[in-house]
Formats: structure tokens, sequence, C-alpha cells
């Protein structure tokens, strides 16, 4: 079975400048990762699940807030795990300092027998487009690429 993810790029223009909203993975495999490490909010859904309906439903899960708009489509992505990345892009504005995220249990340290839970997003923030292009992932810079393309 292919894994899918869903999610949304949302996006806002500050001072003449784009901005684009992402997220940083919580947890220990991650804490010191930066460049690279970054992702527009998204997760899995399931097969019987309308893509748009699950990137809205991940986003609530991972960031705490809804989130809607006018929705444009943006060609899928497939990131180097294979997954592939359904996106739509919104124009919108939120609060990056205060979002909530879900959050996720595993052994940590490892093989340690003591279970630690995380957030699934640690942390947010608005970044320009060149810069959002480092921080990213970088099969997501497609994404960031074709919402150029829009504005």
């Amino acid at each position: 079975m292919i894994k899918q993810s869903a999610g949304i790029l949302l996006y806002r223009r500050t001072n003449g400048l784009t901005q684009v909203f992402l997220v940083h993975p919580g947890g220990p495999f991650f804490r010191k990762k930066d460049e690279g490490a970054w992702s527009i909010p998204k997760g899995e859904f399931p097969e019987d699940e309308d893509p748009l309906l699950g990137a809205q439903r991940e986003f609530i899960e991972e960031v705490g807030k809804p989130v809607s708009g006018n929705f444009i489509k943006l060609k899928p992505v497939k990131q180097n795990s294979g997954k592939t990345v359904h996106a739509w892009a919104v124009e919108g504005d939120i609060d990056h300092t205060n979002i909530v995220s879900n959050t996720f249990e595993i052994e940590w340290p490892p093989k340690s027998g003591k279970r630690a839970i995380y957030p699934e997003i640690d942390r947010a923030g608005w970044f320009t487009i060149d810069i959002a292009k480092t921080k990213i992932i970088p099969e997501q810079v497609k994404l960031l690429e074709e919402l150029e393309n829009f504005i």
C-alpha cells in the first residue's frame, strides 16, 4: 500500500513579501535539525477520505487551528521515503507562537524501556519563500516553487 499525506501550504503577504507557514517536527530525532527538516503541516489520510478534508484535519491536529479559504491544488510531490504528498495552498494568517499539536509516544532513549511523549510539532514559523526553500524538506521545495507561479 502506497502511503499518502495531505497538507496545507498557508501563505500570507506582509509588507510586499510573501511568507509561508512551516512546522518543525517534534521529538528527539529532529531536536537539533533545522535546515531541510521543516515541512508544511501534513499527515497521512485513509483512502476513503477526501484528500483536502484530510489536509484540513491534519492542519488542525498539528497546529490546533482550522484553516479555510480559496484552496489551490498543487501538484503532488514524492518524498524520498516513497510517500506522496498532496498539498493545497491557501492565503491566511495565524499566530505561529501559539500552536497546539497532537502528541506521540516512543521509547526514549532507545532500548531503555522508558516511554516518552513528544509533540508532533514542536514549533512553527513564517518564512519568506527563499528562506523556506532552505528550511523545508528538499522534496517539498517544488510546492514553494509552484506557489510562486500563482502569486
